[in-house]
C-alpha cells in the first residue's frame, strides 16, 4: 500500500482536512491528475480514493461483497440506525427485500397522483413577476410531497414540519462529520449542538407517527409507512419492528429530500441559462401532455426530459461516499486490508473528461444513443451502483419529471441577473441560493 500515491497539499496532523473542507469539489476533482487510487489523509485516518469507472464498478458491483459502508455512513448510524444506507450487508438484504414491493413501478404510479396534485398546487400559487428562493419552494415541495406519500393524510404534518426544520441542519453537516474526527463530535461547539437537536426531535416525531399509525391501522392504506408496518419476509415471516421503521422513514427524507430538491434547482437553473434547450422541452411537454395534468404514463414519453435530467444529475452529483473493507480485496492491482476506508466521488466521476467530451458543459444530445455508443455504463451512476443502488431511484425520477413538466407548462423562470449562482457541496452538490423571477409561459408566444 506505501506504493499508492498521495495527494499533494497533505499538512502535518491535519492531512487533507484543509482542502477537503475549503473546496472539496474541485479537491475531489483533483485526485484523477494523482493516479486512479489515490491516498488522502484525514488527520491521521488514510482513506484510499478510487478515481477511475473501472475501479469504481469493481469497487460497487464485482468486489461488493469485499466491502461495506463506511466512515460516511457510519457516522450517520446516530441518525438513522441500521437503515438500507448504513446498515451492514447481513441487515440490508433481508430489508431491502422488505421494502422494494413499496418502490414497484405500480406503487409509484399511485404515488404520482399525489406528485402532481402537489406540483399544480405549487405552480398555482405564485404569480407573474413575483421573485421566488427556487430553492426553498423546492425544498418545501418535496418535503410535503414525501411526506404526503409516506404517511396517511392526518399524520403527515407534523412529520413534514419536522423534516422541513430538521433535514437542512443534518445536512449541512453531514460532510464535516464524514471528514472529522468522532471525538469532534463531543464539542459543545453550536453546530454539534445543533446537530443532536435536531436528530432528536426528527426521531421523535417519527417515533410518535409510528406508534400512532400502528394504533389506527387501515387495512386498506397503500401510505409507505403502512405498507412498511405490514411487510413480512416472505422466507421467514419476519417483520421489521417500530425502531427499524423509524430508522428506515428517517432515512428515506434524509436522503429523499435534499436530492430531489437540488436537481430540481439545478434543473431550472440550467435551463434559464440554455433557453434553446427548454424551448425544445417545452415544445415537448406540450406534444406529449397537452393542458391536461401530468401523470405517471407520461414520465417514459418525455424523452428529451429524460436527456435533459440525465445531464443535470451528471453534471450536479453527490460529492463524496465511502466503503469500508470487510475481507481482504485487491482494488488496483493492491491488497487491501481489513478495515481500510475507501472513498469515492460521483461528481468527479460524472466530470472526468476520460469519459465525457468537454465535461463541464451541458449538452444534453450527448445523451443521444448515437452518441453514447461506446460510452461505459459505469461512467454514470447517479443513483449508484450494484446491491446498494438506491431503492428510491424510480420513485424520485418519477416526480422530479412530472414537476419540471407541470411548473414548466405554466411558468418560465429568469435568473436574477445581481447574484451569481455557486455550488455548495453538502450530502449533495446544490446551489448557495436561487432566486428567480416567475414569468408567464405565454409571454413567449
Amino acid at each position: 500500500m506505501r506504493a499508492i500515491p498521495r495527494a499533494p497539499g497533505r499538512l502535518p496532523l491535519l492531512g487533507h482536512v484543509v482542502p477537503l473542507l475549503r473546496r472539496p469539489l474541485d479537491f475531489m476533482q483533483s485526485l484523477r491528475s494523482t493516479g486512479d487510487l489515490v491516498r488522502v489523509d484525514v488527520g491521521t485516518l488514510p482513506i484510499y480514493f478510487v478515481t477511475s469507472a473501472d475501479l469504481t464498478h469493481e469497487l460497487l458491483v464485482t468486489k461488493a461483497r469485499h466491502v461495506d459502508k463506511g466512515r460516511f455512513f457510519v457516522r450517520a448510524r446516530v441518525l438513522v440506525g441500521d437503515s438500507l444506507p448504513t446498515a451492514p450487508s447481513h441487515i440490508h438484504r433481508p430489508h431491502r427485500r422488505l421494502m422494494q414491493p413499496a418502490f414497484h413501478h405500480k406503487r409509484i404510479a399511485e404515488y404520482a397522483r399525489v406528485m402532481a396534485d402537489r406540483a399544480t398546487a405549487m405552480a398555482e400559487g405564485w404569480s407573474a413577476r413575483q421573485t421566488i428562493a427556487v430553492d426553498e419552494e423546492l425544498a418545501e415541495f418535496s418535503v410535503g410531497t414525501l411526506a404526503e406519500t409516506m404517511f396517511s393524510t392526518d399524520i403527515s404534518r407534523p412529520a413534514a414540519v419536522a423534516v422541513r426544520r430538521d433535514v437542512p441542519i443534518l445536512l449541512k453537516t453531514a460532510l464535516l462529520r464524514a471528514v472529522t474526527p468522532r471525538l469532534l463530535d463531543r464539542l459543545p461547539i453550536p453546530a454539534n449542538r445543533k446537530f443532536d437537536a435536531a436528530a432528536t426531535r426528527l426521531r421523535k416525531v417519527i417515533d410518535d407517527v409510528v406508534a400512532a399509525s400502528r394504533e389506527h391501522e387501515e387495512p386498506e392504506a397503500n401510505d409507505l409507512l403502512s405498507m412498511l408496518l405490514a411487510a413480512r419476509d416472505s422466507d421467514t415471516g419476519e417483520a421489521l419492528s417500530d425502531r427499524e421503521v423509524r430508522d428506515e422513514l428517517v432515512a428515506i427524507m434524509f436522503a429523499g429530500t435534499e436530492t430531489t430538491a437540488s436537481t430540481l434547482s439545478w434543473t431550472f437553473h440550467e435551463l434559464a441559462t440554455h433557453p434553446e434547450v427548454e424551448d425544445r422541452l417545452v415544445a415537448e411537454i406540450e406534444s406529449v401532455v397537452g393542458d391536461r395534468p401530468v401523470t405517471f404514463e407520461d414520465v417514459p414519453k418525455l424523452e428529451y426530459m429524460d436527456r435533459v435530467l440525465r445531464e443535470v444529475s451528471r453534471m450536479h452529483s453527490v460529492p463524496l461516499l465511502m466503503r469500508r473493507v470487510t475481507t481482504p480485496v485487491e482494488l488496483g492491482g493492491v491488497e487491501l486490508p481489513v478495515g481500510t476506508e475507501i472513498g469515492f466521488s460521483l461528481y468527479a466521476l460524472h466530470r472526468d473528461a476520460r469519459l465525457y467530451e468537454a465535461p463541464e458543459r451541458f449538452d444534453p444530445d450527448r445523451w443521444l444513443p448515437e452518441r453514447r455508443q461506446g460510452q461505459p455504463r459505469e461512467g454514470y451512476i447517479p443513483f449508484g451502483s450494484g446491491n446498494r443502488k438506491c431503492i428510491g431511484d424510480g420513485f424520485a425520477w418519477a416526480e422530479i419529471v412530472i414537476t419540471l413538466a407541470t411548473v414548466l407548462a405554466r411558468w418560465r423562470l429568469e435568473p436574477l441577473p445581481e447574484h451569481s449562482v455557486k455550488e455548495v457541496a453538502s450530502a449533495v452538490a446544490h446551489p448557495d441560493r436561487l432566486p428567480m423571477r416567475v414569468m408567464p409561459r405565454t409571454a413567449m408566444v
